[in-house]
């Protein structure tokens, strides 16, 4: 296999994940409330993993702006997951949190997506899951950084 295959080889499989990660975070977040939507779970996500946060790291950590974010913690609010309070170091920002009941849904749905985890990587070898972690984790460094020009 030459270097432009092994790459072309590569960006099908990423593609392939990508698309059926949406399809599999767009079944999770109807698990979490049939009125959420991925971009949402994926941010009750972070704000679980997170404990308390502000709502522009949010936005900062999904790489989407104010007006997204506002809109996605708003009706992440209003279904009843997350509590917005004012940042006690600084009033003019919002730190949000999940509810209770945010945190037992999520963790319900997140139960979910691991018991399907396990369940695929169950025959692989600790040491290959270990290092697929490394390198999924390696290469969305590398996504997360701005294009060269």
């Amino acid at each position: 296999m030459t270097d432009e295959e092994r790459l072309v080889a590569v960006e099908r499989e990423v593609g392939l994940m990508f698309r059926r990660g949406r399809a599999r975070v767009a079944e999770l977040s109807r698990r979490v409330h049939p009125e959420l939507d991925g971009m949402a779970y994926s941010m009750l996500g972070y704000i679980e993993q997170a404990g308390r946060v502000r709502v522009t790291d949010v936005g900062v950590h999904f790489a989407v702006g104010k007006a997204t974010v506002s809109r996605q913690i708003r009706a992440l609010e209003e279904l009843g997951l997350v509590a917005r309070e004012a940042d006690p170091l600084d009033r003019r920002a919002a730190l949000v949190s999940l509810t209770e009941d945010g945190r037992r849904r999520y963790g319900s749905a997140r139960d979910v997506r691991m018991r399907r985890v396990r369940e695929v990587m169950a025959d692989w070898p600790s040491e290959d899951v270990e290092r697929f972690a490394e390198l999924l984790h390696r290469f969305n460094e590398v996504l997360g950084e701005p294009p060269a020009e």
